[in-house]
């Protein structure tokens, strides 16, 4: 496949999320409250900050345990298959465990700006985006609220929720938390930012491990959803979203993410390589990344991605 080109149809695939049973059966609650106890000495995330949000202490990322929202919409600018004609309902979550020097949303990553929501409000946010006829629900950035999450989940399912859930995320995950969250989420959608740790340490504030985790967790995520299914309509329904941000000077490390996924992951895999790189926040500080990017740069990301094979999804934004 070629371009935009989406997956191939799933005509049988059903509509019916997995989490239904374990909701069922009392397993979502269950994982829900293992999770908070990590609050205790939060682990949630590779920084292992040890903090005890449960008692206000604050770790690298700046939330506590109560969830913090800054906004919920339909969006129409993510990648088709979530988008379809009503939008991919969007949960802006603040604070960030990665935080980086050129992040778009600073305001929400380093500021935190958003409201505070129970589990019971943020239910009712989830059914809001369902009854305005939103494909998914879409999580963004959602790793240091998990229990509450998963927790306003299973208020969620007996109001009638139903929608697939996608986990919008930038890769930094810990493949041992990510099994909290089989049969839960339906769409992964991590970016690969860097192969380089240096780059990750310089860029995206000391997360020098960032490559290595990001590694293990698109296999992770993979191995629980495989690669990206559409219905007849070409709506997601299931499967695996990668997305690579092409960065100034070669920063991003592209050629050797490509090549990890397409050998490693999967060749199949829908691989949105993005074009929007503007520089913000605090990258004029860095000469390397205070530019655009430029059209033979993209140009030749987009070569080595089909060079390995690499077919499905977005030539970028």
């Amino acid at each position: 496949m070629e371009g935009n080109e989406l997956p191939l149809s799933c005509p049988t695939l059903t509509t019916r999320p997995s989490y239904l049973e374990l909701h069922a059966r009392g397993e979502l609650a269950r994982r829900a409250l293992q999770l908070a106890g990590m609050y205790r000495d939060c682990r949630l995330c590779p920084r292992d900050c040890r903090v005890d949000r449960a008692r206000g202490e604050l770790g690298f990322c700046r939330a506590s345990e109560e969830v913090k929202v800054s906004g919920a919409f339909a969006h129409f600018g993510e990648e088709p298959p979530l988008v379809g004609w009503n939008g991919s309902g969007t949960i802006f979550f603040s604070h960030c465990g990665l935080r980086c020097v050129y992040c778009q949303n600073h305001h929400l990553s380093f500021r935190g700006d958003g409201e505070y929501v129970t589990s019971r409000g943020l239910a009712e946010m989830m059914m809001g985006l369902q009854g305005a006829g939103c494909h998914n629900v879409n999580l963004v950035t959602p790793t240091h609220y998990l229990p509450g999450i998963l927790a306003a989940l299973d208020l969620a399912v007996p109001m009638g929720f139903r929608l697939p859930l996608v986990y919008n995320t930038s890769g930094y995950e810990k493949p041992q938390i990510l099994e909290f969250l089989e049969g839960i989420i339906d769409i992964y959608m991590p970016d690969f930012k860097y192969w380089d740790p240096l780059e990750a340490a310089r860029y995206s504030s000391g997360a020098y491990d960032y490559p290595e985790f990001a590694r293990a967790a698109l296999l992770e995520m993979h191995r629980q959803v495989e690669d990206l299914e559409v219905d007849g309509q070409g709506i997601a329904r299931r499967g695996l979203i990668i997305r690579h941000l092409v960065l100034p000077g070669g920063v991003a490390g592209s050629r050797e993410v490509l090549r990890f996924i397409a050998e490693e992951v999967s060749p199949g895999s829908y691989v949105n390589i993005m074009a929007q790189y503007r520089p913000e926040h605090e990258a004029f500080k860095h000469p390397v990344i205070a530019r655009r990017i430029t059209a033979e740069e993209f140009k030749e990301v987009l070569e080595w991605a089909k060079g390995v094979g690499i077919r499905t999804g977005l030539p970028g934004f």
